[in-house]
């Protein structure tokens, strides 16, 4: 979109017979009739980024899409050791989510004020560096970045961070599971990512009626009123190179020539599949299959995807946090075990759009984090095991009975299916977004060593989940516009909007 508006002539091949990847809809029939999902991602944030895109190219989000902010955003349900679960429904209303958390501790609800002000001065101070190709330590040295760092902390994990404003644990949990939006765990998360509540809170969490997918859908048409070509069904094999110059792709056995290649394809799997061996080399921190493989990854997800009769009495998001939460993240980080008593997560989307299920019953989507495929896990054997669990936690921890009987379609994705759609490892969430792995130590927007090579995406910097890609998107497109002598058609350093509240006055103009 961002290219073909500043006047690029694009073509995009699509591997995939639609366009989505993992921002794809999943449709299974059953008896009452289709039932849909979202195959990845449910929680839409800042949808102001999205819009800035859709402004660049003459029209709006909001003629393309009907968004829905959730309140509650999500059902926190808190597992505790010998003990019933706490529950907490977070909403964007800061007085009252504050008394919510004074339930669980006084001094803690008064702390979340302080904890949310303080945030919103980290992303004003990030927001910069957020927008930014970070390509060496020399980008680092800017005035507005080294402004930022007193906001930042850079050797502070988000765990350590949150000590300093909560004394309960489950309080610290409620404010830090957003860490597994990057796959890691907050023990271990760098503490800018404190960043990834306050954006809830302040932005909103919203809904996509039709679901997620519906977005990629009306990027794809926007882009094609502009011209760009869509070629789905269309694998590319590899790149070609003259030297260090990339001369197209080849799909199909058949070479199409092209000045410039942006791969938005899982970055680590790119670049060990799609670069020849000659080219890789060239790649700085990335030159080779050993040197990519020995990385740091994410963790991994098992799904399950239930078209069940009946209407579930959940929210539209579920968030259960173990019992055994530190155990739990040991066991899927470090150790590459499955766990016992996995944190699970529940989207029910059917309690903000009917049309996601038959009248009358409901599509859940579930999601369980597992190691990925580095650890000796046999997921293939295993695959039961991991359904089952996902079985006995939505009955046992989201109150969902008889499912057995309720159930009228179903499907499974496993890391093993994960690293079988192309994911390095199975790893959904990418590099892990640790210190030794962010800003300019992940794989640049335009290769180094290579001459018309770029990438996209959460393999890149900022990093994983939709928002961030889209400023990954931002950031790619205007470096290429400026070696291509293009007007970069997209805004620049827009600044943060207004926060988006419950009343519609205070929203961001777009999303009225």
């Amino acid at each position: 979109m961002l290219l073909a508006a500043s006047g690029a002539k694009v073509r995009v091949y699509e591997a995939q017979p639609h366009v989505g990847g993992r921002t794809s809809r999943i449709t299974l029939g059953g008896e009452s009739g289709d039932f849909h999902f979202d195959l990845g991602p449910t929680f839409f944030l800042m949808p102001y980024v999205l819009d800035e895109i859709f402004q660049a190219t003459g029209q709006r989000l909001a003629d393309h899409a009907q968004l829905t902010r959730l309140d509650p955003m999500y059902r926190l349900v808190l597992g505790r050791p010998g003990k019933s679960p706490l529950t907490l429904d977070a909403t964007q209303d800061i007085d009252e989510m504050a008394r919510r958390v004074g339930e669980i501790n006084a001094s803690d609800g008064a702390a979340f004020k302080r904890f949310i002000a303080d945030n919103r001065a980290k992303l004003n101070a990030a927001e910069p560096i957020l927008r930014r190709a970070i390509r060496s330590p020399l980008d680092l040295m800017k005035p507005d970045v080294l402004k930022a760092l007193p906001h930042i902390n850079p050797h502070k994990s988000v765990h350590d961070l949150l000590t300093k404003y909560f004394s309960d644990p489950q309080v610290r949990l409620a404010v830090s599971f957003q860490s597994k939006y990057l796959g890691m765990s907050p023990f271990d998360c760098p503490s800018l990512f404190t960043i990834l509540p306050f954006i809830e809170y302040e932005y909103g969490i919203w809904h996509v009626d039709g679901g997620l997918n519906r977005l990629m859908h009306s990027m794809a048409e926007a882009c094609e009123r502009m011209g760009v070509e869509i070629l789905t069904d269309a694998p590319v094999e590899r790149l070609t190179f003259e030297g260090t110059r990339v001369t197209g792709v080849v799909v199909g056995g058949e070479q199409h020539k092209h000045d410039n290649v942006v791969m938005n394809a899982d970055a680590p799997w790119a670049l060990k599949n799609l670069l020849p061996t000659e080219a890789l080399r060239k790649v700085s921190g990335y030159s080779s299959e050993q040197a990519i493989d020995r990385k740091k990854y994410s963790c991994s997800t098992a799904m399950l995807y239930l078209g069940v009769s009946g209407e579930t009495d959940l929210p539209h998001h579920t968030i259960y946090v173990s019992s055994r939460y530190e155990d739990n993240l040991n066991e899927i980080s470090n150790l590459g075990t499955l766990s016992k008593d996995p944190s699970t997560y529940v989207c029910n989307p059917v309690a903000t759009d009917a049309s996601m299920a038959p009248p009358g019953c409901s599509s859940l989507y579930v999601l369980m984090p597992t190691p990925n495929m580095r650890c000796d896990v046999d997921f293939q054997a295993e695959r039961g095991r991991m359904r089952q669990d996902m079985l006995d936690q939505l009955e046992r921890i989201f109150g969902i009975e008889d499912l057995a009987e309720r159930t009228q379609c179903e499907k499974m994705v496993g890391p093993d299916d994960w690293a079988a759609m192309n994911i390095n490892h199975g790893a959904t969430f990418n590099l892990a977004h640790n210190l030794g792995q962010m800003l300019h130590n992940r794989p640049k927007h335009k290769l180094q060593g290579l001459d018309g090579v770029w990438l996209v995406g959460g393999g890149t910097h900022p990093g994983s989940g939709l928002p961030v890609i889209f400023l990954s998107s931002q950031i790619t497109s205007r470096m290429l516009c400026d070696q291509l002598g293009l007007n970069y058609a997209g805004v620049e350093a827009p600044g943060l909007p207004p926060a988006a509240k419950a009343d519609l006055a205070a929203m961001p103009a777009a999303l009225v």
